[in-house]
């Protein structure tokens, strides 16, 4: 069974920084694109960041582009979202994200997957 589990959200002042840590009980970890996604108050999902499964590509919505930083350990299956200068705006509940599309990686096939943590709320206020 598959489990993400975020963590790290919280209530913090506009300016403030906060890290996001998703912990992923999965096999084989390293063949999935991870994303963060967010949902404010009366908005639609969205998704933050992106990165590719060995980490050399990073994607940012041009919302927190500059500000927002995601990374991954695939030692130990946890992918981080690094916030800084937090805006009132990015008040919402965060998603963690794992997501596979199908490929073949020499004798190895990987089906499609599609997993989502149940999100980590944070909060930015004065």
């Amino acid at each position: 069974q598959v489990h993400l589990v975020e963590s790290g959200g919280g209530l913090v002042q506009p300016g403030g920084s906060l890290r996001l840590s998703c912990a992923v009980s999965v096999m084989a970890f390293s063949t999935y694109t991870m994303n963060w996604f967010r949902q404010g108050p009366g908005k639609e999902r969205e998704l933050v960041a992106t990165i590719t499964r060995t980490g050399d590509s990073t994607n940012y919505a041009d919302s927190v582009m500059g500000r927002f930083t995601i990374s991954r350990d695939n030692a130990k299956s946890t992918v981080y979202l690094q916030m800084k200068g937090l805006k009132p705006e990015d008040t919402a509940v965060y998603y963690c994200n794992a997501e596979r599309r199908p490929y073949r990686d020499g004798p190895d096939w990987y089906t499609a997957a599609d997993y989502w943590g149940q999100g980590t709320q944070v909060t930015v206020s004065s």
